[in-house]
Order: structure tokens, then C-alpha cells, then sequence
């Protein structure tokens, strides 16, 4: 075994092992695995000259997205913890000026010298913990204050250049129960930072101060100051050459934007507003989960984000699918205990081709997660400007969609009756982030998502397919990604039983002219068709195409013959179409107004014996070898048949019609459809539509296309009246709603 593969096998196995660790040890930890896996870094010093120093590569795009968008809370980073014990305020004041003391990045301002942004730390800041007391409002009322108040001050922005940023207030509920808010830019903090440091400091220098004991937290060996002039030196030459080097092969060609279905067409400029909503993944379903994990030596994060990117190939259909995915970045000891905006973002690429099972799919996902891990040094602002995607204002470059997993909840056992508080989000930073996290109930979860995207209830289906998916992976991993299961079982019963309930009763044993013939017994004198001057009724129409039957039957059509109609949109398209019919022939429609080559191709191709046409479109219609009957000229002579319908024995199971594609990726080809086939959809259609003998519609759609057919005889097959405009009326589109009015148009098929 090579020893890259030795890595990527204890990795796997010790994962379930190291999230169960406590914070520091599984830190520790960590380091050593992806000291195996990379280079090992320096460590980092303390600088030698104080004075302002330049921005991390991380707080250099927050800065300069704040340039851009100044004022805006999408990056601010709060924290509600609710006591439901006696308080001491003072040991919490005093705690919360001791952190600020301790980690200068929280008495940090941002500001520009000679032109460039710089960081300029205060020798000193004193925290004041304001106190609202809320405690003589009566119960709902005082706990939905403090929700409403407490998502008031988290969208409560920064000025980077003024403002300390970060920031406390104390709601007072009762004597016993206290609600603090605290709120941080993201530009001097993270995730780790909240979990892993500030949470855990609260509760270690609180218990200290409020038994009157001094703070039991050692001196910090570094300031995050240290750390960002450290990168900006480290991050050079070979080292960032290999870097580069590793992610564009990673990520060229990749795909520039995920396309999901969303309820609103996407902004020009890409916005911030959101909202979330959280959800509950069971105890058992959760278990299930983490043994698969085990089974296939991967981890919890691996096991959530290959079904994740299962749920987002079914959405989008797309197989090359880019997720963001944020990674502590805290590779070195010195910077553990750090608050600092260290985070780092990943962009985690699968390959999804070839409809692989999930077990299969969980190996690439591995593969990919462990190669990121091994690279996660390059700054992801440093990646996107070497990579430099095309750029748009209108969604995020390299992926749009974030997943998180938050394995190490803050403990808070040191405190009794102190929890924490959710509330209601109002930003989103990219089109969707889900965020998944370990507890004792299970794994929970939130799908913050940008309100001028989707809609409420698109999120709360996506959330229940979400669950049913993970329950199809626990259960049954060997199974491709498309056949997983995503409908819960009532939407499934809808789609599968109650949507494909469609079938109409029709009579299975007439040919679509003998249905027409019906409609023609029971209102011969309505008007069927209205083109210019021209009302004719259904029986004055019934019999016109029985005449013209019976003139192609003596020119030798009948069942399965095909006769072309190339005329205008008129009365005579209409009686052409049901005189090819009731003569036993296939009505093969051209279009005048197709390039003579494709009209050529397409008589060559049928090797129609007749063409029915109109005399002006002599010029029009290519050279032909068969016979073509003039409608406009010769209707004298068609009117001297007999009235009768033909008998020409035509049989459902015989062709209606033939209907050429566009011929778009290739040449045209003939779709032949039977009066078997026609009769059905027709039905349902006049069901659908609500088609009644008072319908009048406006013909829109091209007869040369599947569903201009079915408008014309659906039509008539209702007793309504075809409403035809000239060719003149149809150019002038600014018309339409005049003409509507005038001619009383109650449906209109539009695409």
C-alpha cells in the first residue's frame, strides 16, 4: 500500500473517532492528520513592529465587499445565549471586557493608508452591557419582544471604520432569566471563533469572576494580526505555486453556475435577502447515517454532503456539480484558541456522470473532500482571482449553493440553564446554505435561502425531500442516484396516482372525422370557422370536406395515403384537413412560408401522390412529380361531387396524420400519429381546456405543429367556433386585443 493510501485509510477510520474527542485534543489531532497530508506549515511569529498592518487575504474581500455594499448585515455574526439562572451582570461584563482584552481583533478598526486597507488595533475598548429590562411585560409578550429585539440588533450593521465590532446587550426577562445578545462582524470572526473560543472562554472566565477567582485562561502566544502578516509572507513562490497548481486542475471547466429551479427568474444583480427554515432529522435516521459513514470509511460530513449533491443532481439535472463548503483553516497550535476570521472555503467538485450508486458516489466525494483538505491553505479570494471565471453581478463565481456541518457544539455544562437562541434570519450569501449540525436529539438542520429565489413553501418541500432522501441513502446505499427516492409518501401518491389520473373516456372504435361527423349532427347550424368575411357553419363545412373526400378518393387516396395541404391559414386549410381525412388520407401539412428546400425534402420524402394548395402559392411550391389540386381555382368542380361522406372503409388503427420535426439536430424527420393515438389527447384536451359550444378561439398556434393540430379539431370537436385572422391581421401583433374584442375570443393557446 502506497503511503498516500495508508493516509486516506486511517483518515477514514479515526474520523467518527476524532468528532466524539473533546475540542482540543480533536484539534490537536486533526493537525497531525493533515500534517501527514500536506506540508507541514511554520510557525507562525509574533511581529516585530506594532502599527497597522494589512488585511488577511479572507478580510480583505469582506473589506472590500463592505466598499461595494456599506451598511449591510449579511455578514454579521450574532449570538443569543438565554440564562435561565440567577445572573451576575458584572462577572458577565467583566468577562466579556477580559475577551476583548485578551484577543486585540475585537478592539480592531479597519481604515485606509496610502490607499490601501489596513488594520489598526485599539490599546484599548470597554465593553458596556447595556440592560433592557423587559420584565413588566406579561408573558407571551415579553419573550416575543425579545426575539423581535433580538433580530433587530443582528441586522444591525458595522462601520468597519468606526465602529468596535463587536457588540453586547443584555435583555432582562426576569429575575432568573436573561437573554444576551452579542454580535460580531465576520471580517474579525468565524464559526470556530463562536463555538470553539468565545463560547468556551464566556463560560470558563464567568464562573471564575463571579466566585471572585482571577481568570484561569493563559496568555495568548499570538494576535490574529500576527497571523495575517505571517500569511501575506508564507503565502509565496513554491508554496503558492503548488497551490495554484493543485485547485486549476481541480476546478477547470468547471461549470459556472448550478441551475436550480427557482420560483422567480434570477436578478441581474444578485441579492442578499433571505430567510431560513430548520428542521429535525431523527435520532435513529441520524445513527443510521453515521454507521454508513463507518461502514464505508468516510465521514458524517462526507455521508451529508454526497447526498446533498444526490438531492442537487436531481434538481438540476447537471452532473458536474460545484458546493462550497467552509473549513476552520486552523493548521497550527498558536492559532487554535484565536478569535479571528480564519475560515476558509473550499470548492468541493463531483464528478456525477454515469448515474453511480450512492457507495460509489460516496468514494469520489472522498477522494475530492481529502484532496481539498490537503490544499485548504490557498485563500479562497486568492482562487478566485487567479482563476478569474467569468463575472457576473448576478450570482456568486465558482459555486452558488454552501453545505456546513457543525459537529462540535459549545459545551456548556460549566453553566446551568444556559442555552441558545435561533431567530429568524433576513440575509442569505448565497443562493442556498444548508447547515447541518450533531445533537443529542439528532442531526439538525437549516436551509437559509435568498427570498428573491425561492418561496417559502418551495424551501419546506425541498427540506422534506431532503429527508426522505437521506432515508433512501441509510437504507438502501447500493442504489444509483436517480432511482433513490425523493417524494414523501402523500406528495408521491399525488404525482404517481391522482396527476397521472388522466385518462378520458373516448369511443375507441370512430376515426377523429367520424367525431367531428357527430358534432356536426348536433349543431349544423353554429358557426364553426370565422375568417375575413367567411362564416361557416358546421354543416356547410361537413359537407364541403365530404365533397373534397370525394374528389382525392377518385384521384386514388385512401387509408394510410399521404396527400400534402400546403395553403395559407383559411377556410380551405380547415376543409382540407378534414377532406383528407374523410377520404382515408394522411394529412401531411407544409407550410408556405418554409425555405423551398425544406418543402421540397419533405414531398421527396412522403412521396405524397396529391398536394392540396391555393393558386397565389404557385411561386411557392417546389417542382413536384404528383398531382396538386388548386382549392381556390378548381372549388367549382369540387362542389359538383356528391355530398355524401366517402366510404373508404378507414379504421382507428389507420394514420391521422404526419407531423415533420424542425429538424434541428439533423434532417426533418416524419412522426406518423394514428386516429387511435389523436383520440385520447383530443379528449382530454376539450376536458382540459373547458371546451364548450360557446368557446371561440383564436387560432395562434402553426397547423405544421402537434398542438396546432389539436387547437384546430379540438375546436370543432367541441362545437365552438375557429376564429382564423388573415395573414394581413395576423402582422399587426399590436392589434390582437382589438381584434379580441371585436370577434369575442374567450381562449387563446399561446406559447
Amino acid at each position: 500500500m502506497s503511503k498516500k493510501d495508508e493516509i486516506v485509510q486511517r483518515s477514514t477510520q479515526f474520523s467518527d473517532r476524532l468528532s466524539r474527542l473533546p475540542a482540543k485534543k480533536r484539534a490537536l489531532l486533526e493537525k497531525r492528520l493533515r500534517g501527514e497530508l500536506a506540508d507541514a506549515v511554520p510557525v507562525i511569529p509574533r511581529r516585530s513592529e506594532p502599527g497597522p498592518v494589512p488585511l488577511s487575504f479572507a478580510q480583505q474581500r469582506l473589506w472590500f465587499l463592505d466598499q461595494l455594499e456599506p451598511a449591510s448585515p449579511s455578514y454579521n455574526i450574532p449570538f443569543v445565549v438565554h440564562f435561565a439562572v440567577p445572573l451576575d451582570v458584572t462577572a458577565l461584563e467583566n468577562s466579556l471586557n477580559e475577551i476583548v482584552r485578551r484577543h486585540h481583533i475585537l478592539r480592531t478598526r479597519f481604515t485606509v493608508v496610502d490607499d490601501k486597507p489596513v488594520q489598526v488595533v485599539a490599546p484599548a475598548l470597554a465593553v458596556v452591557l447595556p440592560i433592557v429590562d423587559l420584565q413588566g411585560l406579561a408573558e407571551p409578550k415579553r419573550t416575543g419582544l425579545a426575539r423581535k429585539l433580538a433580530g433587530e440588533d443582528a441586522q444591525r450593521p458595522f462601520d468597519l471604520a468606526r465602529d468596535p465590532l463587536v457588540r453586547a446587550t443584555l435583555l432582562r426577562l426576569g429575575n432568573e432569566e436573561h437573554v444576551l445578545l452579542l454580535n460580531m462582524h465576520h471580517i474579525v470572526s468565524d464559526a470556530w471563533s463562536v463555538w470553539e473560543v468565545l463560547g468556551q472562554e464566556i463560560v470558563a472566565l464567568y464562573q471564575a469572576f463571579s466566585s471572585g477567582a482571577p481568570s484561569p485562561l493563559p496568555e495568548l502566544p499570538i494576535q490574529y494580526a500576527d497571523f495575517a502578516v505571517w500569511q501575506r509572507g508564507w503565502l509565496q513562490a513554491e508554496v503558492l505555486d503548488s497551490l495554484l497548481a493543485y485547485w486549476k486542475q481541480q476546478l477547470g471547466g468547471a461549470p459556472a453556475l448550478l441551475d436550480l429551479p427557482t420560483d422567480r427568474p434570477r436578478p441581474l444583480v444578485q441579492t442578499f435577502r433571505g430567510a431560513s427554515q430548520s428542521f429535525m432529522i431523527s435520532r435513529s435516521l441520524s445513527e443510521a447515517l453515521k454507521a454508513l459513514g463507518l461502514q464505508e470509511q468516510v465521514t458524517s460530513f462526507m455521508v451529508l454532503l454526497a447526498a446533498f449533491k444526490t438531492l442537487l443532481y436531481r434538481y438540476t439535472g447537471q452532473a458536474d456539480i460545484v458546493v462550497g463548503a467552509p473549513i476552520a483553516n486552523r493548521n497550527q497550535a498558536e492559532i487554535a484558541g484565536l478569535i479571528g476570521f480564519f475560515v476558509n472555503t473550499l470548492a468541493l467538485r463531483t464528478d456525477m456522470a454515469g448515474n453511480p450508486t450512492f457507495r460509489e458516489l460516496l468514494g469520489r466525494v472522498r477522494a475530492t473532500t481529502l484532496g481539498a483538505y490537503a490544499h485548504q491553505d490557498l485563500p479562497f479570494e486568492m482562487l478566485v482571482e487567479q482563476l478569474n471565471p467569468e463575472r457576473t453581478l448576478s450570482y456568486s463565481p465558482l459555486f452558488q449553493v454552501m453545505f456546513t456541518l457543525q459537529n462540535a457544539p459549545v459545551d456548556t455544562q460549566g453553566l446551568a440553564g444556559l442555552s441558545l437562541w435561533g431567530f429568524e434570519k433576513e440575509t442569505a450569501k448565497f443562493d442556498l446554505t444548508l447547515s447541518m449540525a450533531e445533537t443529542m436529539e439528532g442531526l439538525g438542520g437549516e436551509l437559509e435561502y435568498n427570498t428573491d429565489l425561492f418561496d417559502a413553501v418551495t424551501i419546506e418541500r425541498m427540506i422534506e425531500h431532503w429527508q426522505v432522501l437521506l432515508g433512501e441513502v441509510a437504507a438502501h446505499p447500493e442504489r444509483r442516484i436517480a432511482d433513490l427516492a425523493l417524494l414523501p409518501e402523500v406528495e408521491r401518491r399525488k404525482v404517481m396516482e391522482e396527476w397521472t389520473a388522466t385518462s378520458v373516456e373516448y369511443p375507441r372504435d370512430r376515426c377523429i372525422h367520424e367525431l367531428f361527423e357527430g358534432q356536426v349532427e348536433r349543431t349544423p347550424d353554429s358557426i364553426a370557422v370565422m375568417c375575413d368575411e367567411q362564416h361557416v357553419t358546421y354543416g356547410e363545412l361537413n359537407r364541403r370536406a365530404n365533397q373534397l373526400g370525394q374528389r382525392l378518393v377518385r384521384q386514388g387516396v385512401g387509408p394510410e395515403v399521404l396527400v400534402g395541404i400546403c395553403v395559407e391559414r383559411s377556410v380551405e386549410l380547415v376543409i382540407g384537413l378534414w377532406g383528407i381525412m374523410k377520404a382515408g388520407g394522411v394529412y401531411v401539412p407544409l407550410d408556405p412560408t418554409y425555405p423551398a428546400a425544406r418543402l421540397e425534402y419533405m414531398l421527396r420524402d412522403t412521396e405524397a401522390p396529391v398536394v392540396l394548395s391555393q393558386e397565389r402559392l404557385k411561386g411557392v411550391l417546389p417542382e413536384y412529380g404528383g398531382e396538386v389540386v388548386w382549392l381556390d381555382r378548381e372549388w367549382s368542380e369540387i362542389e359538383r361531387e356528391r355530398e355524401e361522406k366517402p366510404e373508404v372503409g378507414v379504421r382507428p388503427e389507420h394514420l391521422a396524420y404526419v407531423i415533420y420535426t424542425s429538424g434541428s439536430t439533423g434532417m426533418p424527420k416524419g412522426v406518423p400519429i394514428t386516429h387511435e393515438n389523436l383520440g385520447p389527447l383530443l379528449r382530454w384536451s376539450e376536458e382540459y381546456f373547458g371546451l364548450s359550444e360557446r368557446t371561440k378561439v383564436l387560432q395562434t398556434l402553426n397547423p405544421c405543429f402537434d398542438f396546432g393540430v389539436m387547437e384546430l379539431v379540438t375546436t370543432l370537436l367541441s362545437g365552438g367556433t375557429l376564429c382564423i385572422l388573415s395573414e394581413e391581421e395576423r402582422g399587426e401583433l399590436g392589434r390582437y386585443g382589438e381584434y379580441v374584442r371585436w370577434l369575442g375570443i374567450n381562449t387563446i393557446h399561446a406559447t
